[in-house]
């Protein structure tokens, strides 16, 4: 798509596919702000974090076009709609990045597995400003009405002010009504980890297979500046993302241990 207006240029993806409702809500959202190119997997691909396809060969299937929007399949990961949308689809980089609306949290470490905040992180690793956006809620048809109004606030202020160079935003709604949501928080991923269960079954053929179960363990609940506690309290919560997984701190420390160890 050739930018012919001076409106921002948005490239909106997601994870949970295509016709989700999540993705057409932030259509919607991106529409009011921008020029709008839509591509996402053309099934669910939820919890396949970075993953890129270099076994297959892509396929991708321009829908439709609708009021200047336009509307891509693709049959790979989110990860691989960012890449080929950027290579393939568009005449220029986006102005913006957005990922969403996720059906169902990914706050915490969830944002490790997360397909939605791949999407956005792939983003910012081409230097563009980008905004992953779940919901706290799994169901099928989320109230939407809560991420849509502050959800809406947060793109409009990145597209004014930017984000730093290599970082991306893991927004989360909490499952309320747009009337009880107390606000946005900016803060921190809590430290916590997925508790894996595994449902052990056998099938007709006695062949044993087995369902991811489980569930999320908080290790700070009390902490206060953490995106688990301002979902916990109705709060937005924003934590913004480094691309670059470099410890600053480990790197001091063991340059001077490996000093040490030569002499």
């Amino acid at each position: 798509m050739k930018k012919t207006n001076n409106r921002p240029l948005i490239l909106v993806t997601n994870d949970d596919g295509i016709y989700a409702p999540g993705l057409k809500t932030l259509i919607e959202v991106a529409e009011k702000l921008g020029d709008v190119v839509a591509i996402a997997p053309d099934e669910g691909r939820s919890g396949m974090s970075h993953a890129i396809t270099i076994k297959y060969p892509l396929r991708i299937k321009k829908l439709k076009e609708e009021g200047g929007t336009q509307f891509y399949s693709c049959s790979g990961t989110p990860a691989d709609c960012v890449k080929i949308a950027i290579n393939q689809i568009m005449d220029r980089k986006p102005d913006l990045l957005l990922s969403g609306i996720n059906h169902g949290s990914n706050s915490s470490i969830s944002v490790v597995y997360s397909g939605t905040m791949a999407a956005a992180i792939e983003g910012g690793l081409h230097a563009i400003p980008s905004i992953g956006l779940s919901v706290t809620d799994y169901s099928s048809k989320p109230d939407f009405s809560g991420a849509v109004l502050y959800g809406e606030r947060i793109i409009k202020h990145t597209i004014l002010d930017g984000l730093p160079p290599g970082v991306c935003l893991n927004v989360n709604f909490p499952k309320l009504s747009v009337d009880e949501i107390r606000g946005i928080k900016v803060c921190r991923q809590a430290r916590g980890l997925w508790i894996e269960e595994f449902d052990k079954r056998t099938d007709p053929h006695r062949r044993d297979y087995y369902w991811l179960t489980g569930y999320f363990e908080n290790y700070e609940p009390d902490a206060e500046d953490t995106d688990e506690w301002a979902l916990k309290n109705n709060y937005v919560s924003v934590v913004p993302v480094r691309i670059d997984f470099s410890d600053l701190n480990a790197m001091e420390k063991l340059r001077s241990g490996y000093a040490k160890a030569r002499t």
